[in-house]
């Protein structure tokens, strides 16, 4: 087996090699399923793992099992260096995520349940391969609905089969509840028939009317290739270094991201990911009241990441990386292009003119994109990272797809919703994501600062009422980091590390700016409230413990709310000048207009991390002017 660097995602052979020496050791009965084999990351490093990679640890897996049985989670660290399993345990009270593998039977077994379909023959539908069913994780809303491994289902009648949107015209009324483990339907409750919306959303290709014709093609070359490197999973560019990871339950992971400056790699962050969706909707009808869903803990998003089509997905000279994860029987899969890697201009970098002798000065800026596309049921959620130029990282999320609808009776007005099409309610809803970034910047003694801007009032120190002031405070606690966005006083935090001090004497710094955001209207002390408890607030800090690793905890299907960001920061934890993890939640609030039928244009929502005094002057000064031989003359 060749060697790997200890943060690359694991290759088929090592997860074979995991299961095999799980299997091997456990000798598992027939209920048993794997519900991930995934690169178990080495403890941090005394130093930062830019400079310092020999004292990375050998590489592990871990091995997650799932027995139907008995309903346990049991986890096992593998040495994949050893061939030997170093320890494990069952996981008290935990219940496996909503596996791909199960989907398939989970309809089976829905659409050959009579109480179904008779539910549908009051409806006047017969043909049962024209329904489309979807699975709506349980949650927990009342004592005891987390004694059995649920899953509720809602359904879609299509206007053709193969083909046609899954996902236009509700069933409305009709929700089953399944026992995911047994396979076993335990409800099928009928609230009532509604009309089915006449709109069949069609929005393929060949369905549509006439085409735009008179768009002329736009062609990105890059005649010399690109600018970015590529070593494996190493990726160097523009002055950027860093490592690319991937896994079934974060998706896209950036390791070891730094900039050299002046000769020197200058660590920035060890790790960033993100760590939850969550998806919160408005309807308390019968129908829909329980449709809340945390995509990342539920749902396991990095197998359903969609392999990348070059000029639809990502435009230019591409990189893409394959992926590979576990089934449910332990065996690898690839998802080809999951991950694409290219260049994209992005306008003005710098420019200024000198009025008095007429001289230009103008750069354009160009970014380094890192992102990935996962289709989520009915929504796809695009996540991206920008390198730029001068030193600014930016993290975004692009959201389309198909919205989650109701049916409506002809003629009624949608009370938490918009109409979209006639008896579409477009259901109003919110989601919120959660990013975490585990700093190092220019060393591991880090501290989070407040900043923001507040008025001088009239007076000797404001005598013309134009003054303002910048504040700073030091979040020193775990208490004090539960933070909220206010554009108002343009607040901001700023990851600080006082022990490196640039050029001027202050000590470097980044700036989190940020971008849209929406509060959270999911009511605190509600079932779902409790489990979504990290969106609170916009802004936590803790210190870095290794298994704290997502917003939700590490098995939130059906938890109550007893483990992830809200429980590990009631200990109130010191956070100054230490080793920190900074987590961010931004969201975008969704009430659906006609526009956005039948298949939703981008939506965005992002943050920025920009340098403050981490550089003496502008990184961006040295970009060069275009190369006049490409007919542009900059200056």
């Amino acid at each position: 087996m060749p060697d790997a660097h200890p943060t690359d995602p694991l290759s088929a052979e090592e997860i074979r090699l995991a299961a095999t020496v799980v299997v091997d050791e456990l000798q598992p009965a027939g209920s048993v399923q794997f519900v991930a084999i995934t690169l178990r990351e080495p403890a941090k490093p005394a130093k930062d793992m830019l400079n310092s990679p020999s004292e990375l640890a050998d590489r592990c897996a871990t091995v997650v099992l799932h027995d139907r049985a008995d309903n346990s989670i049991t986890e096992f660290t593998v040495s994949l260096t050893e061939s030997r399993v170093l320890d494990s345990g069952v996981v008290a009270g935990a219940h496996a995520p909503f596996l791909v593998d199960e989907w398939e039977p989970f309809v089976d077994a829905i659409k050959a349940d009579a109480r179904y379909l008779e539910a549908l023959g009051r409806r006047g539908i017969s043909d049962v391969n024209l329904i489309s069913i979807d699975p709506v994780p349980y949650g927990y809303w009342h004592e005891g609905d987390d004694q059995r491994r649920l899953c509720r289902a809602t359904s879609f009648l299509r206007e053709r089969a193969p083909g046609g949107n899954r996902h236009a015209r509700h069933i409305e009324g009709l929700v089953c509840t399944v026992d995911l483990n047994a396979l076993d339907v335990i409800a099928v409750d009928d609230h009532g028939v509604v009309p089915i919306p006449p709109d069949p959303g069609e929005y393929e290709t060949e369905q549509l009317g006439p085409l735009r014709d008179d768009l002329r093609p736009l062609e990105i070359t890059q005649p010399d290739g690109p600018s970015f490197e590529v070593d494996g999973w190493q990726v160097a560019w523009q002055k950027w270094r860093f490592r690319v990871g991937f896994n079934e339950r974060e998706g896209l992971v950036l390791h070891a991201l730094g900039y050299e400056d002046a000769g020197r790699l200058r660590p920035i962050l060890h790790r960033a990911s993100y760590t939850e969706l969550a998806v919160t909707y408005a309807d308390t009808s019968p129908g829909h009241w329980f449709m809340s869903f945390f995509d990342f803990g539920e749902l396991q998003p990095g197998a359903l990441a969609n392999p990348l089509a070059l000029g639809c997905d990502c435009l230019g000279l591409i990189r893409y990386f394959d992926v590979t994860l576990s089934d449910s029987r332990g065996d690898p899969y690839v998802i080809p292009n999951a991950i694409c890697l290219h260049e994209e201009d992005a306008g003005t970098l710098w420019k200024h003119v000198d009025l008095g002798e007429g001289r230009s000065e103008v750069r354009r800026s160009r970014r380094l994109v890192i992102s990935w596309i996962g289709t989520f049921g009915n929504y796809e959620y695009g996540f991206y990272w920008y390198l730029y130029q001068d030193g600014a990282i930016e993290a975004e999320v692009k959201l389309t797809g198909i919205l989650q609808t109701a049916a409506l009776a002809p003629g009624t007005q949608p009370t938490s919703g918009n109409l979209v099409a006639p008896q579409v309610n477009g259901m109003s809803h919110q989601h919120l994501f959660n990013v975490r970034l585990d700093m190092d910047l220019d060393g591991r003694d880090n501290t989070v600062e407040e900043t923001w801007a507040e008025p001088i009032p009239l007076g000797e120190d404001n005598p013309n009422g134009t003054a303002f002031a910048t504040c700073r405070r030091a979040l020193l606690s775990e208490s004090e980091a539960k933070r909220d966005v206010d554009p108002l006083s343009a607040r901001a935090w700023e990851i600080t590390n006082a022990d490196v001090t640039n050029g001027l004497g202050a000590p470097v710094r980044y700036r989190l700016v940020p971008g849209e955001n929406i509060k959270a209207m999911v009511q605190p002390d509600s079932p779902y409230g409790r489990r979504a408890a990290f969106a609170r607030h916009h802004l936590h800090v803790t210190p870095y413990e290794a298994d704290e690793r997502y917003a939700t905890g590490n098995y939130p299907y059906q938890g109550r709310g007893d483990d992830g960001l809200s429980v590990w920061t009631e200990a109130d934890r010191s956070i100054a000048d230490t080793d920190i993890v900074v987590w961010y939640t931004f969201g975008h609030h969704h009430a659906p207009r006609p526009e956005d039928w039948p298949v939703m244009p981008v939506a965005s929502a992002s943050f920025r991390l920009v340098p403050v005094g981490f550089f003496d002057r502008s990184p961006a000064l040295d970009v060069a002017p275009p190369d006049p031989k490409h007919g542009h003359s900059c200056h």
